[in-house]
């Protein structure tokens, strides 16, 4: 008989060091303690930093010093790319392993030909990181010294330092190439549609149906040229929570932030910035606390700067099947590794005028 309540009470034991290791690793019981992100929400630096953004921009000095300055050195700071033009219109900063040459020649032949449209300026620029591989290296100094379109700082180049190249991306653009109007950052894996993507920004609000025939008598209502001071930031909008349970790559502890939804945020695998935007941003990031993942510090820095992103549906996050009529109004999608599928479909949408 004692054997059995021995066995019962072991039992048990078992039963509950295995279900306080479920609760525990899977983070079920921490969503108890999150705060409220809607009547909550403070993130370093603790006050509104609009001022700071202003003054800075003003090319004064505030009151209160940065708290996280991104002091990148630029290696490779293609300093040439923007000097000297005209009614810049879109850069493209195109953030890419090092190893991923073959995708950066597929870019630059395709959506990222600088001379796509005679009556566009367009740059391109592929942004990286540093690896200790000297072999490496060596191929990446030949290639900017053929294409001169590598960015590259001090920083290694792995996917949690994905922030510091979005910032490097940033503050490259402030420094020497802020006369565009519109910016789009994208990884080195997605198909873009730059016809798409120029339709897109000259009327977000209204894309892509204003492109209709059936819409053709409406045209006149639009305003096609968007005013040099509205603040864009605009892609695939996520309104999500933070994943709590330690299997995930994207675990996140309260410590780190404690509450229970991310602010809205556009995925960080392609979205746009008008100039406005870009610089409130950047000069927000001097005071905003770093975060590793790039996508929710730039939606950390749009809310601190009050700016709500715009979602599109023609941004794809996730890979959208192909078919020749089915990307007619594709501004960006995810999932083109592959440089020759890349290639195919690009120029299938070329010869058909949706690229």
């Amino acid at each position: 008989m004692s054997v059995m309540l021995t066995v019962r009470k072991l039992k048990k034991l078992w039963f509950g060091l295995i279900l306080t290791f479920f609760v525990y690793y899977f983070g079920v019981l921490t969503h108890i303690f999150e705060l409220d992100f809607d009547t909550s929400f403070r993130y370093p630096y603790d006050g509104d930093i609009e001022e700071f953004v202003h003054q800075l921009r003003a090319n004064s000095t505030p009151k209160v010093p940065p708290i996280n300055p991104y002091n990148f050195y630029f290696s490779k700071p293609c300093i040439e790319k923007c000097r000297n033009v005209e009614s810049l219109r879109l850069v493209f900063l195109v953030k890419s392993a090092p190893e991923n040459w073959e995708r950066r020649v597929a870019i630059r032949s395709s959506w990222g030909f600088e001379h796509r449209f005679s009556d566009v300026e367009i740059r391109t620029v592929f942004l990286l990181g540093e690896r200790s591989d000297q072999e490496l290296q060596q191929r990446l100094d030949k290639e900017a010294g053929k294409f001169n379109d590598l960015v590259q700082a001090n920083f290694t180049d792995n996917y949690y330092n994905n922030t510091f190249k979005t910032m490097m991306g940033f503050t490259w653009a402030v420094k020497y190439c802020a006369n565009s109007r519109f910016y789009i950052f994208v990884d080195d894996d997605y198909f873009v549609s730059t016809k798409n993507l120029l339709r897109f920004i000259r009327h977000p609000t209204a894309y892509p149906s204003y492109l209709e025939p059936t819409n053709q008598r409406k045209l006149q209502q639009f305003d096609f040229d968007l005013d040099e001071n509205v603040r864009l930031y605009a892609g695939f909008v996520f309104k999500s929570a933070p994943h709590r349970h330690r299997t995930s790559k994207w675990y996140v502890s309260l410590d780190e932030y404690p509450y229970d939804m991310w602010p809205p945020y556009v995925t960080a695998g392609a979205y746009v910035l008008s100039r406005e935007a870009l610089l409130d941003m950047y000069y927000a990031s001097l005071y905003t606390k770093h975060f590793r993942f790039d996508d929710i510090y730039v939606g950390l820095l749009a809310f601190k700067c009050k700016i709500e992103p715009f979602h599109c549906d023609d941004f794809h996050f996730n890979k959208l099947e192909y078919s020749p009529e089915g990307y007619k109004y594709v501004v960006a999608t995810h999932g083109y590794k592959d440089q020759m599928e890349l290639m195919n479909v690009w120029t299938q949408q070329r010869s058909k005028g949706y690229a």
